[in-house]
């Protein structure tokens, strides 16, 4: 997996301060993508264990609310098989801190058992996020009033809530 960009002050994608990694390769390929040059599989730089300790380092503040994964595109399958990995080393590291991931397929249409984008970690990479933003930029649908989102169609899913209920359930942005 290769990404393009690391923050370490991230307010933009998520609540609070977090640190976030926009990883590369995108087949939704959205018109209006604030990230175009993430749709290449290969963009940026190689994700490996010095980029992992990069990020967990950053993450080791009293500041930072949280991690945020996003692209790119987190939900390609093979990206999915190497986030799954630092999603579960966050977790486990920093239990108490939120994981927050975008995405551009739709939960319950894509990413779901038997659906295009699940394999067979997805659901393990589904019970590290606490809230998941879904859906593709429709830029016909762009509104720069949306928190955490860029257009209508979007959602901000609180992914706990959702599993526990069995529906979809979204995440109150006014936090």
């Amino acid at each position: 997996m290769y990404y393009g960009n690391i923050k370490k002050y991230d307010i933009a994608d998520g609540l609070g301060v977090r640190v976030s990694l926009f990883v590369s390769g995108c087949t939704n390929h959205c018109k209006g993508c604030f990230q175009s040059e993430t749709w290449d599989f290969h963009y940026g730089k190689p994700f490996t264990e010095e980029t992992e300790k990069e990020i967990l380092d950053a993450l080791n503040h009293e500041y930072i609310q949280g991690f945020t994964v996003l692209g790119g595109e987190p939900f390609e399958p093979e990206n999915q098989r190497v986030l799954v990995q630092l999603l579960k080393k966050i977790r486990e590291t920093y239990p108490d801190k939120d994981i927050w991931s975008y995405t551009g397929f739709v939960y319950d249409q894509d990413l779901l058992a038997g659906q295009r984008k699940h394999t067979e970690v997805t659901d393990e990479m589904l019970s590290y996020i606490d809230v998941l933003v879904d859906g593709p930029f429709v830029l016909e649908k762009k509104n720069i009033a949306l928190s955490f989102r860029g257009s209508e169609n979007q959602r901000v899913i609180d992914l706990k809530k959702t599993r526990a209920q069995g529906q979809i359930v979204l995440y109150d942005v006014r936090r």
